[in-house]
């Protein structure tokens, strides 16, 4: 099943089922997940608001397979913001949990341009990850994912940093936030290279900052994607990304509370 097809059952209250081709493990890949529950919210705004910001907990499986529905709830509408609140409802459980500010554009006399650049070059043959039976997740099929530094997941490195770039294998007919949100989290956690055989892990926390205002994303642009390990111990490592569209305008800020089981 297509992104573009998921989304379009993203509506409040309606049945969705997620195939097992989107999972990882036993559970939904967490960036369609996330795109799922932005769709139903934006179902719900008025006026011209775009995302702003998007914090999202991850708190039990929601299983591939499986009907679910999606609940919103408007926390507030105001003139300049609306701050909405989404769950997805698996077996009368809450299974992801999922707060977005929205913000109209407004005249400021506040400029700051944003300055940071990664100095990486388009792929033209890139290196993709490639598809290990029971060890690299289903949903990694629907994207194109490039390295350009750091390492694969149980390969015994001794870094915990990742360079690539990113796109989805099957172009979306149009690309939204929606879809750049189900594009962003497609990469292992960056600590997994640093194990030296297979181990879970699961991200507990995920919050996105997106920048406006930006240009209009071509459905088979790549983007550029640069991924900090700023701390890990005791089984969690937090980490930090930026991510920029193939003109190296930084589009986003994502950072990351991960669980290891190793």
């Amino acid at each position: 099943m297509h992104i573009d097809e998921l989304l379009n059952y993203a509506e409040p209250g309606r049945e969705i089922v997620v195939p097992s081709q989107w999972s990882q493990g036993r559970t939904c890949y967490g960036g369609v997940s996330a795109a799922l529950l932005y769709r139903a919210m934006q179902s719900r705004l008025t006026g011209q608001r775009v995302m702003r910001s998007l914090n999202c907990n991850f708190i039990g499986p929601l299983l591939a397979d499986q009907p679910f529905h999606i609940e919103v709830e408007a926390l507030r509408q105001g003139k300049s913001a609306s701050q909405m609140l989404a769950r997805a409802i698996q077996n009368e459980q809450t299974a992801v949990l999922m707060q977005v500010c929205f913000g109209v554009s407004r005249d400021s006399k506040v400029q700051v341009k944003n300055t940071d650049r990664h100095g990486m070059t388009i792929p033209t043959k890139p290196k993709f990850i490639p598809q290990i039976p029971k060890v690299t997740p289903k949903f990694i099929r629907h994207f194109d994912l490039a390295i350009e530094s750091g390492g694969l997941p149980f390969t015994g490195s001794s870094t915990a940093n990742v360079d690539g770039w990113m796109r989805y294998s099957k172009p979306p007919q149009q690309f939204s936030d929606a879809h750049l949100v189900g594009l962003i989290d497609a990469w292992p956690p960056t600590v997994l290279q640093m194990l030296k055989w297979p181990a879970p892990a699961s991200t507990m926390c995920w919050n996105v900052e997106f920048l406006h205002p930006h240009p209009a994303f071509s459905p088979t642009g790549w983007f550029a994607y640069q991924a900090r390990t700023r701390q890990a111990a005791d089984g969690y490592a937090h980490t930090e990304a930026n991510i920029w569209d193939e003109n190296n305008n930084l589009v986003a800020i994502s950072r990351q509370a991960v669980a290891v089981f190793d």
